[in-house]
C-alpha cells in the first residue's frame, strides 16, 4: 500500500475512541495520583505502577475467593494505601535519584512475586485471575448493543466502564483542587520548593511528603481497579514498569502540578498513540514498506511519540496546561 493511500479519516476516528476509552481513563486516574506525588510533592516514585498493581490484586482476590466486587474495591485501595505508606516510610528521607531506585525496585518485586507459580493459588501466577468485574457488569443500567455512530462505537459494558471511569477521573481532580487550594496543599507546595526553609518553620516536612505519597498511591490503586473493569481480568504482564513511565508522560504532557493536566494529558498520549498506530499499519501494509514491516508498527509509533514528547520538553515544558515555574521542579 501506498503511503499516500492511507485513510486519515479513520484513523482519526481510532485516535478519538482510544482518547476517551478505558485506557485513557485508565491513565488519566493513575496521573492524578503520580501529579500529587510528583506535581505538587516533588517526590520522583518510579514505582507507581505497584500502587495499580496492589489495588487491582486486592480487589481481584477478595473475588477469586468469593467475596464481594465492593469488599474486593475496599480491600484493593487500602492494600494500596498501606503499599504507600509501607514504600514511603523507609523511602521519602532519600534523595531523589535514591528514591526513584528504590521505588521502582519495590513494584519489580512485586511483579515478580505476583507473577510467581508459588503463589499462583492466590494470585493466579503468570495466568493471573478472570471473572473479577462480573458484579460490576451486573448493575450496568445500559442496554445491550452497541452506542455511537459509524466505526466510533462501544458495547455497553465498555461504555459502562468508561463513564465510571471518567467520573472516577473527575473526582480524583476534584480532590486535588480541593487539596492544593487548602493550607494543606499550600504547605505541600513549600515543602517542595525549599524543604529546608519548610523545616525551619517547624514543620513536618516528611509527615507532609508520606500523606502525599499515600494519598497518590490509594488514587493509583483505584485505577488499578478500574483497568480490572476492561475485559474483568488481570495478568501479572499488565503491570510493568514502562506504564509508570507512560504516566509521566502523560503528566509532563498535560501540564505538571496542574489540577486538569493528567486527564488531557492521557487524552492527548491515547489520541496520539492509537492515531499513529492506525496510520502506520495502512502505510507498512501486509507486505511491508521500505525497511519496515508490519511487526514493527507497535515500536514505531512509541520511537514517533517520544520524538514528539522530546520536542515538547524543548518548546514548552510547562506541557499543554502547565506553567514553566511549575515544570521546573528539578531546580527548586
Amino acid at each position: 500500500m501506498s503511503v499516500l493511500a492511507v485513510d486519515v479519516g479513520s484513523a482519526l476516528v481510532d485516535g478519538l475512541r482510544e482518547a476517551v476509552g478505558i485506557q485513557a481513563a485508565y491513565y488519566a486516574l493513575a496521573a492524578v495520583g503520580l501529579n500529587l506525588q510528583f506535581g505538587y510533592a516533588g517526590l520522583l516514585n518510579f514505582g507507581h505502577i505497584a500502587s495499580a498493581l496492589v489495588g487491582a490484586y486486592g480487589a481481584a482476590i477478595v473475588v477469586d475467593n468469593g467475596g464481594s466486587l465492593w469488599l474486593g474495591i475496599l480491600v484493593g485501595v487500602l492494600a494500596a494505601g498501606l503499599l504507600g505508606l509501607l514504600m514511603g516510610m523507609p523511602t521519602l528521607r532519600l534523595r531523589a535519584d535514591y528514591l526513584a531506585i528504590a521505588t521502582i525496585s519495590v513494584a519489580e518485586i512485586l511483579r515478580v512475586v505476583t507473577n510467581s507459580t508459588r503463589v499462583q493459588d492466590l494470585t493466579g501466577g503468570p495466568i493471573g485471575i478472570t471473572g473479577v468485574a462480573d458484579d460490576f457488569y451486573d448493575i450496568n443500567p445500559i442496554p445491550d448493543g452497541r452506542y455511537g455512530w459509524g466505526s466510533f462505537t462501544f458495547n455497553q459494558n465498555t461504555l459502562f466502564t468508561m463513564i465510571v471511569g471518567w467520573i472516577l477521573v473527575g473526582l480524583a481532580c476534584w480532590l486535588v483542587w480541593a487539596l492544593t487550594r487548602s493550607p494543606w496543599g499550600r504547605l505541600l507546595k513549600a515543602v517542595r520548593e525549599d524543604e529546608e526553609a519548610t523545616r525551619a518553620l517547624g514543620k513536618n516536612v516528611f509527615g507532609m511528603k508520606l500523606q502525599a505519597f499515600v494519598i497518590g498511591s490509594v488514587i493509583g490503586g483505584l485505577a488499578g481497579i478500574l483497568f480490572t473493569f476492561d475485559g474483568g481480568f488481570v495478568n501479572p504482564t499488565f503491570f510493568v514498569a514502562q506504564t509508570t513511565f507512560n504516566w509521566y508522560l502523560v503528566v509532563i504532557l498535560g501540564g505538571v502540578a496542574t489540577v486538569f493536566g493528567p486527564p488531557v494529558g492521557a487524552i492527548a498520549f491515547w489520541f496520539i498513540v492509537a492515531t499513529l498506530n492506525a496510520l502506520l499499519t495502512q502505510a507498512i501494509g501486509p507486505d511491508g514498506w521500505w525497511i519496515l514491516d508490519s511487526t514493527d508498527t507497535g515500536a514505531v509509533r512509541f520511537v514517533v511519540v517520544g520524538v514528539a514528547i522530546v520536542l515538547l520538553l524543548v518548546f514548552r515544558p510547562q506541557g499543554i496546561l502547565g506553567n514553566k515555574e511549575e515544570a521546573m521542579i528539578g531546580d527548586h
